[in-house]
């Protein structure tokens, strides 16, 4: 159906994708816990401890979305053969899947960054699915194969 370069290039790019909205994200609470401008109305809260000031809350939320992003980025490149060696990029990107998710759930109700609520409600969701679709990959179909990867 599709050749190996294209499948490298796919998920290759869309790991690269992933990386750079967690990377924005990034930057919106990076400069809410510095009590900069944010793009949005919306300010990051966690459901876990209600009470932490929107500052606070972002600040506990950074290393959630410093960690996937480095972590998505270096699945990305090395899936293309430029980082890791061989399949080590698989428990690279579990990883950033997981505590993505993590982060997630617990600083839901908002994407930081997001310029409104609906958007937020999208961008959580389209997150929730790249990493769903991670993690069934990886554990139950062992896609892609080990010949595709690191060429």
């Amino acid at each position: 159906m599709f050749s190996a370069n294209t499948i490298r290039i796919l998920v290759a790019g869309s790991l690269l994708l992933h990386a750079i909205a967690h990377a924005i994200a990034l930057g919106a609470l990076v400069s809410q816990s510095l009590g900069g401008a944010i793009a949005s109305r919306l300010v990051v809260r966690s459901w876990l401890f209600p009470a932490l000031r929107p500052i606070t809350a972002a600040s506990f939320a950074i290393p959630f979305w410093l960690i996937s992003t480095l972590g998505f980025l270096a699945a990305s490149l090395s899936f293309w053969g430029a980082l890791l060696p061989g399949a080590t990029w698989r428990w690279v990107v579990v990883g950033a899947a997981l505590l993505s998710i993590l982060g997630i759930a617990l600083f839901s109700g908002t994407w930081p960054g997001s310029p409104n609520l609906q958007r937020s409600l999208l961008n959580t969701l389209v997150a929730l699915a790249m990493n769903g679709a991670i993690l069934v990959s990886q554990f139950w179909l062992s896609w892609p194969p080990l010949g595709m990867f690191g060429k």
